[in-house]
C-alpha cells in the first residue's frame, strides 16, 4: 500500500490523465453500443416459466409485450358518434406507429367485450412486436404521444401496460445532484476547506462514472435489469464518498502532527487504505453472494453493483492520493494552517461531545446496550409481516398516466383485469380437445374467478390457451390464493384421463414462482453471506467475538431496515406523500439484493470502528483504553460519513422509479441505525461488558489461521513489546481462560 500511494503522489499527473482515459474510455464505449438491460424475472423450471415458454412457441405473435389505451367519459358513453369517431382514428393512427404488431378495438366485434357495463369506460389492447426491454422508447413514447392527443373536454385518455410503463418521467438525475450537493455541504463543514471537501465528492463521480458505463457494458453480456446502473449508483455515490471522506480525514490528521503532503498521503492510504480496501472486499463479498442463487435477472445486479464498489476503492487508494497532493496544505482550513504555523504540531485528544459520549457508554454500558436492543427491536416487528409479490402499476403515483389507467379499469372492469392469469397447455387427441371445451366451466366456477375466455388453439392445434380474469388485484394474496387453488384443485382433476399438461402463467403466478424460488435458496444465501463476512473479520483481528459481534449488529441492521420498508411501502405509511404511488407487496427479488448491499455496508462502519479500537489494544493491551478511545476518535467521522451516505441514499426517492426508492429508504435506514445505534451505541457497550475477551482466540485456531494486516505498521513495535511482556509475565496477559491479548497478524 505504501509502494503504490507514494508512487500515486509521485506520479500524480499520470495517475489523474489515467483516470480521466478510463472514465472517458468506457463512457464512449457505452455511448457507442447503447444499452441492453432485460428485466427477466422468468425462472426456468418453475410452472410459470413452462407456461411463458409454451406460449412463446405457440403463439410467437404474443412474444412482444403489451400497453393499453383506455379511455373514460364523462357525460355520455364511449359509444356517442364523436367518442366512437375520435377513438377510431387514434387507434388507427396507433396501428400504423413503427414496433406496434396489431390493436384490438372495442367498436368491433372481436373487442366488444372491451366495453364497461355502464358504457363509460373502454379499453384497446396494443400488441407490440417486441418485448418492453427490447422496445425502442421512442415507439412506446409515440404511442402515448398519439394516444394522448384525443384526450378533451370530457374525454380522459390514458395508457398502461408493460411496454408503456418504461416512458414514464422519472427524476432524471435530479436524485444523483440533490445527494451530492447535501454531502458537499456536509464535508465543508466537517474540514472547513473548499478543496478538500470537493476531493471525496470527485473521486467518487469518477468511480462512480466509470462504473456507469461499464455496467451498460456488461449488459451486453449477461443479464442486467435496468435498474442496476441506478443501484450501483445508488451504493457506489455512497461508499466512495465515505471512502475518500476517511482517508482525507486521516491525511489532515497526518498535516496537523507536521508530516509533509507526502508522507500524510502515504500513511492514510498505509492505514485508513486498509481498512477501505478491506470495507470494500467485505461489500463485494455480499453482493457476489448473489451469484450462488443462480438467478440470471440477479447475477447482473452483483456484477454491476460490485464492479461500482471495486471502482470507487480503487480511486479512493489511487486517485484521492494524487488529488491531495495537488492541493498540497490547502487540505487544512486557513485556521489550521494559521495554528499550524504558529504553535507547530500538538498532539490531538478526542474533545467535545465525542469524547464526553465515549466516557458515557463507559459508565453505563448495560443501560445503554438495553436501550439500543429496544429500539432495533421495535422498528424490525414489521419485518414480521413481510410480504413478496407483484408490484404493477396501480403502485405507480397517483400522478402518473399508468396509475390512472390502472384505476379506471380496476373500477370499470373489476381488479382482475389488469393481471389476468394465462392457462397454457400442449394439445394431444379428441380427448385433450373435449376436456378443454369442458375447462373453461370448471375454472368459472372456481372461487376467485371473473371471467373466463374461450380456449384458444395454435395454427397447428398442438397448444391452446385460455385467460382466467381473477375478481382481486394481481398484487393481493386473494390472486395467490387463486394460482394455488387452480394448480392444486382444479386442473389437476382436468387433466385426470387425458394428455393435458396445463400449467398457470402471468404476472401474480411468475412472481409467486420467483419468490418461492428466492425464499427457498435464502437461508443459504445469508449463511455465506455471514459466513464469508466473519471469516475475514475473524482474520483481520483475530478474536472470535468481534465477528460474532458483526453478524449479529448486521441482523438487527436488516431486520430493522426491513421494517421500516415494510412500513413505508407495504403499509403505506406516507408513500403517498412522498409520491413513492400506494401501499403494495415487496418485489421478490429485493430482500436477496437488499441484505448483499445491506451486509456489506454494516461491515464498513465495523471495520473503521474496530480497526482505530484495535490499534488501540495492539498499543496497550487495555481493554476500556481501546474501546473508549477507538469511539471518541472514530465516532464523529463515521457520523459525518453516515449522514452523507444518509442524504445520498434518501435523495434517491427523487428518482421517480419504486424499486430505486426502496433501495434508498431500506438503506438510508439501515445507515442511520448502524451508525447512531448500533456503532455508536451497542457495539461499545458490548465491548466494555466483555472486556478482554472481545480479543480471545484459541491458541490452535490462532496458528492455523492465515496471516493479515489491517492495522497500521507504526503499531507493530507496540504490538511486539507487548507480545515481549505476554512472554515475561504471563499471569498479567489477560483474563483467566483468555489467551495473552496482544497477537502478531502482520506475518
Amino acid at each position: 500500500m505504501a509502494a503504490l500511494a507514494r508512487w500515486c503522489v509521485r506520479h500524480r499527473l499520470a495517475t489523474v490523465l489515467l483516470w480521466l482515459l478510463a472514465l472517458g474510455g468506457t463512457g464512449a464505449a457505452a455511448a457507442l453500443t447503447g444499452a441492453a438491460y432485460s428485466n427477466d424475472y422468468e425462472v426456468r423450471g418453475t410452472e410459470s416459466g413452462r407456461a411463458a415458454d409454451l406460449l412463446r412457441a405457440g403463439f410467437p405473435e404474443l412474444g412482444g409485450d403489451t400497453g393499453t389505451v383506455v379511455w373514460h367519459t364523462t357525460a355520455g358513453g364511449v359509444r356517442a358518434a364523436d367518442v366512437e369517431q375520435t377513438m377510431t382514428a387514434t387507434l388507427e393512427r396507433i396501428a400504423a406507429l413503427p414496433g406496434v404488431a396489431s390493436v384490438t378495438s372495442p367498436y368491433t366485434g372481436e373487442g366488444a367485450g372491451n366495453v364497461s357495463a355502464d358504457g363509460r369506460t373502454a379499453y384497446a389492447p396494443v400488441a407490440f412486436t417486441d418485448r418492453a426491454e427490447d422496445l425502442d422508447a421512442s415507439r412506446a413514447r409515440a404511442v402515448v404521444d398519439t394516444a394522448r392527443a384525443a384526450a378533451g373536454d370530457g374525454l380522459q385518455v390514458e395508457l398502461g401496460g408493460t411496454a408503456i410503463g418504461p416512458t414514464q418521467t422519472s427524476g432524471g438525475h435530479l436524485a444523483e445532484a440533490v445527494g451530492v450537493a447535501v454531502a458537499a455541504v456536509v464535508l465543508f463543514l466537517a474540514f472547513g476547506s473548499l478543496a478538500a471537501s470537493l476531493l471525496p465528492i470527485a473521486t467518487a463521480l469518477t468511480g462512480v462514472g466509470t462504473a456507469y458505463a461499464g455496467t451498460v457494458l456488461l449488459g451486453h453480456a449477461v443479464t442486467v435489469a435496468d435498474f442496476a446502473p441506478m443501484l450501483g449508483m445508488l451504493v457506489g455515490l455512497g461508499v466512495g464518498i465515505d471512502y475518500a471522506l476517511f482517508i482525507v480525514t486521516r491525511h489532515r490528521r497526518g498535516l496537523r502532527r507536521g508530516l509533509d503532503v507526502t508522507e500524510a498521503a502515504t500513511e492514510a492510504v498505509v492505514t485508513t487504505g486498509r481498512a477501505v480496501v478491506f470495507a470494500g472486499a467485505t461489500v463485494c463479498i455480499a453482493l457476489l453472494g448473489m451469484l450462488i442463487l443462480r438467478l440470471g435477472f440477479l447475477n447482473g445486479v452483483a456484477l454491476a453493483a460490485s464492479l461500482t464498489v471495486v471502482l470507487t476503492v480503487a480511486a479512493s487508494v489511487t486517485l484521492l492520493p494524487a488529488l491531495l497532493s495537488f492541493i498540497g496544505p490547502r487540505a487544512l482550513s486557513r485556521r489550521e494552517r494559521r495554528a499550524l504555523a504558529a504553535h507547530g504540531p500538538r498532539p490531538e485528544l478526542p474533545t467535545g461531545f465525542a469524547a464526553r459520549w465515549s466516557a458515557l457508554v463507559q459508565r453505563r454500558p448495560a443501560l445503554l446496550g438495553v436501550l439500543a436492543v429496544a429500539v432495533m427491536t421495535v422498528l424490525a416487528l414489521p419485518t414480521l409481516g413481510l410480504h413478496l409479490g407483484t408490484s404493477d402499476q396501480g403502485n405507480d403515483p397517483a400522478s402518473s398516466t399508468t396509475r390512472r389507467a390502472y384505476d379506471l379499469l380496476a373500477d370499470a372492469f373489476g381488479p382482475g383485469v389488469n393481471g389476468p392469469l394465462t392457462v397454457v397447455t400442449p394439445v394431444g387427441g379428441a380427448e385433450d380437445r373435449l376436456a378443454l371445451d369442458n375447462l373453461g366451466a370448471a375454472v368459472r366456477a372456481t372461487e376467485g374467478v371473473a371471467s373466463v375466455s374461450p380456449v384458444t388453439f395454435d395454427g397447428s392445434g398442438d397448444t391452446a390457451f385460455l385467460t382466467v380474469v381473477p375478481t382481486s388485484a394481481p398484487q393481493s394474496r386473494q390472486t395467490s390464493d387463486l394460482v394455488d387453488r387452480l394448480r392444486g384443485e382444479v386442473l389437476p382433476r382436468a387433466e385426470a384421463g387425458t394428455s393435458l399438461d396445463l400449467d398457470v402463467g402471468g404476472v401474480t403466478a411468475g412472481y409467486d414462482d420467483f419468490a418461492d424460488v428466492i425464499v427457498g435458496k435464502l437461508p443459504l444465501f445469508v449463511g455465506v453471506v455471514i459466513g464469508l463476512g466473519c471469516l475475514l473479520l475473524l482474520l483481520a483481528f483475530r478474536s472470535v467475538g468481534i465477528p460474532l459481534k458483526a453478524a449479529a449488529m448486521n441482523v438487527a441492521a436488516v431486520a430493522a431496515s426491513f421494517g421500516v420498508v415494510v412500513a413505508v411501502f407495504q403499509w403505506g405509511w406516507g408513500s403517498e406523500l412522498l409520491g413513492l404511488g400506494r401501499a403494495g407487496p415487496i418485489e421478490p427479488f429485493l430482500p436477496v439484493i437488499m441484505v448483499s448491499v445491506l451486509f456489506g455496508l454494516s461491515m464498513d462502519y465495523q471495520v473503521f470502528l474496530v480497526s482505530r479500537m484495535y490499534e488501540e489494544w495492539l498499543e496497550t493491551g487495555d481493554n476500556r483504553r481501546a474501546v473508549r478511545v477507538g469511539l471518541a476518535e472514530t465516532s464523529r467521522v463515521i457520523n459525518s460519513a453516515a449522514v452523507i451516505m444518509i442524504a445520498v441514499f434518501l435523495a434517491f426517492v427523487l428518482s421517480g422509479d419504486r424499486v430505486i426508492a426502496m433501495f434508498g429508504i431500506a438503506l438510508a435506514a439501515a445507515v442511520a441505525l448502524d451508525a447512531f445505534v448500533l456503532r455508536t451505541l451497542l457495539v461499545p457497550a458490548l465491548m466494555h461488558l466483555l472486556g478482554d475477551a472481545n480479543w480471545w482466540l484459541p491458541r490452535w485456531l490462532d496458528a492455523r489461521l492465515p496471516r493479515i494486516s489491517i492495522e497500521p505498521p507504526q503499531c507493530r513495535s507496540g504490538h511486539e513489546r507487548l507480545t515481549a511482556g505476554a512472554a515475561a509475565e504471563p499471569a498479567a496477559a489477560g483474563t483467566k481462560g483468555h489467551e495473552p491479548h496482544v497477537r502478531d497478524i502482520t506475518g
